[in-house]
């Protein structure tokens, strides 16, 4: 016997607006290009439609009566779709990038981290900096608190600090944003 699991009905794909034979009420307010506006029996709304080699498309059904527009339904759907893509493009992720310092960190390995964090920065990321406290080591944060304000000043003309060293549990933790590219 097989079973169910994993098994997805298929679902039909509705169009987010009620179209040609679909409406179904009486009258409807028509609207759009080469049209006089106003209140028309369904079936009159149609015969527009169709004389114009066009789509009723039912824009505002909560409407009474209900708002109707003469397009051409397909292209609508199209632009409709562009416009989506363009704006989900221009809009941003924001990446958070991590650097982790013990409270003892040695020049070298500081200057290391330093050039990483310098290029995150430049690449447009968040910096989310941050001193690791292990066991004892706890009682050095004041140590772990000036690295990581020496290291906001190190990178002062790539980013500004958008929370000042806090500790959290056994982590002080600083957050560093990009500045705006001129």
């Amino acid at each position: 016997m097989r079973s169910n699991r994993g098994y997805q009905p298929r679902v039909e794909k509705k169009d987010a607006h009620r179209i040609n034979n679909l409406i179904r009420v009486p009258e409807v307010r028509l609207v759009g290009e080469n049209i006089e506006p106003g209140v028309f029996k369904i079936a009159e709304a149609l015969r527009l439609a169709d004389q114009f080699e066009l789509d009723l498309v039912e824009i505002s059904p909560n409407a009474e009566p209900p708002v109707c527009k003469i397009m051409d339904y397909k292209k609508f759907v199209y632009e409709q779709k562009k416009r989506d893509k363009v704006l989900k493009a221009k809009s941003t992720q924001v990446v958070v990038k991590e650097i982790r310092f013990g409270p003892q960190t040695d020049e070298h390995d500081y200057e290391f981290k330093r050039k990483n964090a310098e290029k995150f920065l430049k690449e447009g990321a968040k910096l989310k900096a941050f001193v690791f406290f292990k066991g004892r080591s706890i009682i050095y944060k004041d140590q772990g608190q000036i690295l990581l304000l020496r290291l906001a000043t190190d990178l002062e003309e790539y980013g500004k600090v958008e929370a000042m060293p806090v500790l959290e549990g056994k982590r002080m933790i600083m957050f560093i944003a990009p500045k705006k590219k001129k």
